[in-house]
Formats: C-alpha cells, sequence, structure tokens
C-alpha cells in the first residue's frame, strides 16, 4: 500500500479516533467528514483520476456525518457502515445479476481473473459486506459511543484487513486464460 492510499484511508479514520478522545463524537465527526473530504481531494489531485470507492465513501461520511452534526444525535454516524456496506453489497450483487462485474471495473487493470474468478470474488465481497453491515449493528446497539468509536476504527478495519487476506486465495487460483 502505497503512503498516499495509506494516509488517504487511514488518516481520517485516526483523526476521528482522537478526536473523539479529546473532544467527544460530535466535534469528532466534524473532524471526519472535514478530514475524508480533504483526503480524497487530495487523493484525486495525485492521482489524476476519481477513485471511485473512495469519492462514495466520502459522500455518506459527509451525508451521515452531516445528520449526526444537524440532529446532534451519533446514531446517524452509527448506521453509516451498516448502510455503506449494504449499498455496495447490493451493488456488487445488481452487477453480478446483470452480469456486470463490477469488481473488474474497478480491479481489472490490477487482478487478472476469468469470469468464474470474478463471480466468485464478488459473491465473497458482497457476503463480507453482509457481515460487516450485521457486526456494525452488533456493536453500535450494545457499545457506548466510546466503545463503537474504538470498533469501528480498529474493529472494522481489522476485519477488512482480514477480508481481503482471506480473499487471496480467489484471486491466486483462478487467472484469466490468455
Amino acid at each position: 500500500m502505497t503512503r498516499t492510499k495509506a494516509l488517504t484511508e487511514f488518516g481520517p479514520l485516526l483523526l476521528f479516533f482522537a478526536a473523539n478522545l479529546l473532544y467527544g463524537i460530535m466535534s469528532a465527526t466534524a473532524v471526519l467528514v472535514i478530514a475524508t473530504v480533504a483526503a480524497v481531494t487530495y487523493a484525486m489531485a495525485k492521482e489524476g483520476r476519481v477513485p471511485w470507492i473512495p469519492v462514495v465513501g466520502a459522500v455518506l461520511v459527509s451525508i451521515f456525518g452531516g445528520l449526526t452534526l444537524i440532529f446532534d444525535d451519533a446514531i446517524f454516524l452509527k448506521i453509516k457502515p451498516t448502510v455503506a456496506s449494504l449499498l455496495f453489497a447490493s451493488a456488487l450483487l445488481i452487477g453480478l445479476a446483470l452480469r456486470r462485474y463490477f469488481l473488474k471495473m474497478a480491479l481489472g487493470s490490477i487482478l487478472e481473473l476469468d469470469d468464474r474468478g470474478w463471480r466468485n470474488l464478488t459473491l465473497y465481497w458482497s457476503a463480507v459486506f453482509v457481515v460487516m453491515a450485521v457486526v456494525n449493528e452488533i456493536a453500535w446497539r450494545n457499545l457506548s459511543t466510546d466503545g463503537w468509536v474504538t470498533f469501528k476504527t480498529f474493529g472494522l478495519t481489522g476485519l477488512a484487513i482480514v477480508a481481503s487476506l482471506g480473499a487471496a486465495p480467489i484471486m491466486k487460483t483462478i487467472r484469466r486464460n490468455d
């Protein structure tokens, strides 16, 4: 992972965590929105293209973070990972039904898989996103706000890293036939 990618993906989340510890959830939410938009803007300028997945994430952070701040209610921010995960799972499954592999569109320049590989990877990530949504629902409903912020920062991030490692066998075994 490049330094820019790490900074843009994890920087806003770590700032959110620190701001929550120091100033509480409302200030942390403002920091998260500003840092996320700044990170995506920086990534676009640095890469010279629109990184669609981070842009969608930034839009969702802005919407749910904005609702959190407007209504002074952290529930909006807490449900954002659930909504985002279910949106991504739904998009992948709709693409699969239409025989359009959205992961291939996003990752085709760096991964060589045949159609069976893209199908399996799509099913895998759809399931991962559903699991992440369920786990987030359990977490925000059962943890304090500070506990949920810690879970969001480290638990969901760790789950995504483990899921990425879990996808390796799919990406390794089913290569495109040349």
